[in-house]
C-alpha cells in the first residue's frame, strides 16, 4: 500500500535491541495502526457519503414539494376555466374593444361581454312593459271633456224642454223687450269692441317681447346642447333589460356565433368578434371579475371588515349594469348624493391614502353597516332578478 511505503523507518540502531525482542514474534503494530487508519478513512468516507446522501435527499424533497405546487396550480387554473390569456387572445379582445366579464350572483357564476362606446353610437335597449319599473307613468290618461254618465243620476244631466206657447200680448210685449235689449247689446258691443282694439294693441306689444325673449332662450339652450360632449357609456350582452349570463364559455362563444338578436349587434366589430371568438380566448381579466354574491356579507360585517376593492368593483359593475339594462331603481340609489355614493367614496379616498385617507376612514364610521347592507342588498336583488341564465 501506498500509504505504508510513506510511513518513516524506526530511528533507532540494531546493535541496541534486546536479544529476547529477536526470538519472540514481531508485535503487530504497524498492522494495528494500519487497521486504525482505515477504520478512520473508512468514518470519513461514511461521513461524506452520508452528507451527500442527505443533500440529495433534500433536493429530492424540495423537488417534490415544487412538483406539488405545480400540481395545484394546474388544478387551480382548471377550476379558474383553464388558463391565463394568451397574447394572442389579448390582441383579439383590444382590435374588436369588447371584453369577457364574469360576474358572480347568489345562483352562481356567469359569463357575458360588455363594451365601452360614445353614447351617440349606442341605442338604449327596449324594455317590455311589464318590466319597466315606470310603465305607469306611460299609461292613457282619461280625457277630461269625456263625462260619464251614471243611471241614477241621469235627470240631472237631461236637457231643459221648450216653453209653452205665449199669448198674443205676451209676445209683443217680448218682442219690444227684445227690440230694447238688441240695441242694449249693440251699444255694448261698440264699446268692448273699441276696448278689446285698445287691448289687443297692448297685448300684441308684450306678446311681441315674449317672443323676442323665448327665441333668445332658445338659441341659448341650443348653443348649450351644441356644447355637450358625448360620454362613453357601457353596453352589455343582453335584449329588452335581460342580462345574457353564461354559465360556461363554450356557451357564451355558442351565442355570439349564432344569429340570435341582442344588444350589441350594433357594434361595428360584432361581426369581427362572431368570426374570431373561441373557448380558450374567452378568459376575463382580474378588473372585470365582479363577486357581487359577497357584497352584502361583507358590509354586514361592520367597518373594520369592509373590503374596499371588492366594494369598488361592484359599485362600477353595478353603475354599468344599470345603465345598460335601464334599471332606474339602481342607478337612483347609486346616484351622487346618495348614501350608498357616498359609501363609495370614502372607500376610494380610504384606499388612496395620506390625509384624504385618513379623514375618509372617519367618515367611514360614520355610515351605518345595516343601512349600507340593506341598500346594497336591493340592489343585487334588482339585478339578479334582470338576469336571464344561459347555460
Amino acid at each position: 500500500m501506498a500509504r505504508q511505503s510513506s510511513r518513516p523507518s524506526s530511528s533507532r540502531p540494531a546493535s541496541s535491541r534486546p536479544a529476547a525482542a529477536k526470538k519472540s514474534t514481531p508485535a503487530p503494530e504497524p498492522a494495528a495502526a494500519e487497521e486504525v487508519s482505515d477504520i478512520s478513512d473508512t468514518t470519513e468516507t461514511t461521513d461524506v457519503v452520508e452528507d451527500v446522501d442527505a443533500v440529495e435527499a433534500v433536493e429530492d424533497v424540495d423537488a417534490v414539494e415544487d412538483d406539488e405546487v405545480e400540481d395545484d396550480d394546474a388544478d387551480f387554473n382548471e377550476e379558474d376555466g383553464g388558463r391565463e390569456r394568451s397574447a394572442q387572445a389579448d390582441a383579439m379582445w383590444t382590435d374588436v374593444n369588447i371584453e369577457p366579464v364574469e360576474i358572480a350572483l347568489l345562483k352562481g357564476v356567469g359569463y357575458t361581454l360588455r363594451a365601452y362606446r360614445l353614447s351617440t353610437e349606442l341605442t338604449p335597449t327596449e324594455l317590455d312593459e311589464e318590466e319597466d319599473d315606470f310603465a305607469i307613468l306611460h299609461r292613457r290618461e282619461v280625457d277630461e271633456e269625456e263625462v260619464v254618465i251614471l243611471d241614477e243620476n241621469a235627470e240631472l244631466f237631461a236637457e231643459e224642454e221648450p216653453p209653452a206657447a205665449l199669448t198674443k200680448s205676451a209676445k209683443k210685449k217680448s218682442a219690444r223687450d227684445e227690440s230694447d235689449d238688441e240695441s242694449d247689446d249693440e251699444s255694448d258691443e261698440d264699446d268692448a269692441v273699441a276696448k278689446d282694439e285698445s287691448d289687443d294693441d297692448d297685448d300684441s306689444d308684450e306678446a311681441d317681447d315674449v317672443d323676442a325673449e323665448a327665441s333668445e332662450e332658445d338659441e341659448d339652450d341650443d348653443e348649450d346642447e351644441d356644447e355637450e360632449e358625448p360620454e362613453e357609456v357601457p353596453a352589455f350582452l343582453g335584449h329588452r333589460g335581460k342580462l345574457l349570463l353564461f354559465r360556461s364559455v363554450e356557451g357564451l362563444v355558442e351565442f355570439v356565433k349564432s344569429d340570435e338578436e341582442h344588444d350589441l349587434l350594433q357594434l361595428d366589430t360584432w361581426s369581427s368578434l362572431k368570426t374570431r371568438i373561441t373557448a380558450s380566448s374567452v378568459v376575463p381579466k382580474d378588473e372585470d371579475r365582479y363577486e357581487l354574491d359577497l357584497v352584502v356579507e361583507n358590509l354586514r360585517g361592520g367597518q373594520d371588515a369592509w373590503d374596499g376593492e371588492l366594494l369598488i368593483a361592484a359599485g362600477e359593475a353595478a353603475r354599468d349594469l344599470a345603465y345598460s339594462l335601464r334599471l332606474e331603481p339602481v342607478r337612483t340609489a347609486l346616484s351622487p348624493g346618495s348614501p350608498l355614493d357616498d359609501l363609495d367614496e370614502a372607500l376610494r379616498a380610504a384606499a388612496g391614502g395620506g390625509v384624504g385617507g385618513f379623514f375618509a376612514k372617519r367618515r367611514l364610521r360614520k355610515i351605518g353597516a345595516q343601512q349600507a347592507a340593506l341598500g346594497w342588498r336591493t340592489i343585487i336583488g334588482k339585478i339578479s332578478a334582470a338576469v336571464d341564465w344561459r347555460d
